[in-house]
């Protein structure tokens, strides 16, 4: 079954039609899709358990850093098609954009947040109503979604037991995009569409295809949730061979940067650089869900990350001994987000290291980061690491480690007797 970008008869969607989306979730995901729905022509209901998230996107100003969100909010929150509080009303879709972490012992992933979000629009929900999760989650989670439903609302028929025309469509729908581009992605990206059933795929299809310029793939939903888990799990061993590969050339005394230039100029190889480490809500964590419903079988994906994993304790030991020569010296950490020019410091492997190196070094560390702000809402704790600015982070420094490499940290040079750790290969050049 192939949908074009305008639905199965070829006309483009008609908003006042589709009705009021609700959309469940304002963080990294949700505000940016809840814009661009609003930016269509739809009338936009966005839920967030936090206040300062709803009041931040009703005064037309969001509390996340992304190119050309904070237009697009206040365009669409002046216009009257975007609106947010704090508990969940009647509407006629409704999306599901929350965390799904992962813990950090176990490994077994937390579908908590899902299931409360389910719960909460149970009360609302009525005939005719679509839901789909975007949420990255285990497969099978779109499925216990619509069993936790069936169960509150025995008055309505969900997608479950084969029912082709159920009361409630429900749909697995993964984002695919990237920070500093989130906007432009949703639009061009294309987008898999696993309904539960045919009619919940062409439900959800007609949906999107209102504002994505990329192809709708139709799919079902277990296969849905499988990709897009294997999409960032084939990023994270790619990553991953090239941390190892790094700390192979440490072990050896070779420049990795050189081994993968050289290396890449054959016509099938293409390594990626190596970095601190791996962190974000996606690569970090998705790998574990395919580990955890297939334990025996996800060998490689298990070790990749383990690699990543251990690679922030790597570069904690590197500077641990370059700091036996300089006892009582000033380590600067530079970049404490999870990439270069974002502010997001979710699963970050420069924090970890920053926080680990300031328990080592008491009062010696300090941490920077053009972004630090946003650090005080991140929910990731900040330990004894000093915070300090970016103008003067070099001053007086006998160690920088560079984690992040920021665009503002373009032109920052270490002293000419600092020493410095540089596993981005920012100074390389």
């Amino acid at each position: 079954m192939k949908m074009d970008n305008k639905g199965n008869n070829g006309m483009s969607a008609n908003n006042g039609e589709l009705g009021v989306i609700s959309v469940i979730g304002l963080g990294y995901i949700g505000l940016p899709t809840a814009a661009m729905f609003a930016s269509a022509g739809h009338s936009v209901i966005g839920i967030d358990v936090s206040q300062r998230a709803v009041d931040a996107v009703n005064a037309g100003s969001p509390h996340i850093e992304e190119t050309g969100l904070s237009e697009l909010v206040h365009r669409c929150v002046t216009s009257g098609r975007l609106r947010a509080t704090g508990v969940p009303e009647a509407a006629d879709s409704f999306i599901i954009a929350v965390p799904t972490p992962v813990d950090h012992d176990s490994h077994v992933p937390d579908t908590s947040y899902v299931e409360a979000a389910a719960r909460s629009i149970g009360p609302v929900l009525k005939k005719g109503d679509l839901i789909v999760l975007e949420s990255t989650s285990p497969v099978g989670t779109t499925r216990l979604v619509a069993q936790l439903l069936a169960e509150m609302r025995p008055d309505l028929s969900f997608p479950l037991d084969g029912q082709a025309s159920p009361d409630v469509h429900l749909a697995y729908c993964p984002e695919r995009i990237i920070p500093g581009r989130m906007l432009v992605e949703l639009v061009e990206n294309d987008r898999i569409i696993g309904g539960m059933t045919a009619a919940c795929t062409k439900k959800a299809t007609t949906l999107y295809s209102s504002f994505v310029k990329g192809d709708c793939l139709p799919s079902d939903d277990r296969t849905a949730e499988l990709c897009k888990l294997t999409e960032n799990s084939f990023r994270d061993v790619n990553i991953a061979f090239a941390n190892e590969l790094s700390m192979i050339c440490g072990r050896l005394g070779l420049d990795v940067w050189k081994v993968i230039q050289l290396a890449n100029h054959h016509p099938r190889v293409n390594i990626l650089n190596p970095g601190p480490g791996v962190g974000g809500h996606c690569i970090a964590v998705d790998p574990w869900f395919i580990v955890a419903g297939a334990p025996e079988q996800s060998r490689i994906i298990r070790t990749a990350r383990e690699v990543n994993d251990a690679k922030p304790a790597y570069v904690v030991q590197q500077v641990v001994e370059a700091m036996q020569d300089r006892p009582g010296g000033r380590i600067v950490c530079l970049g404490l987000t999870y990439k270069a020019d974002v502010d997001d410091f979710r699963e970050s492997p420069a924090l970890t290291i920053a926080r680990d190196l300031s328990e080592r070094f008491p009062g010696q560390v300090i941490g920077v980061d053009p972004y630090i702000d946003a650090l005080a809402h991140s929910g990731e704790p900040v330990g004894d690491l000093i915070l300090g600015k970016v103008d003067d982070a070099l001053t007086g420094a006998d160690l920088a480690v560079m984690l992040v490499p920021h665009t503002t940290f373009r032109g920052l040079r270490p002293g000419k007797n600092a020493i410095t750790i540089d596993p981005v290969g920012f100074w390389r050049a």
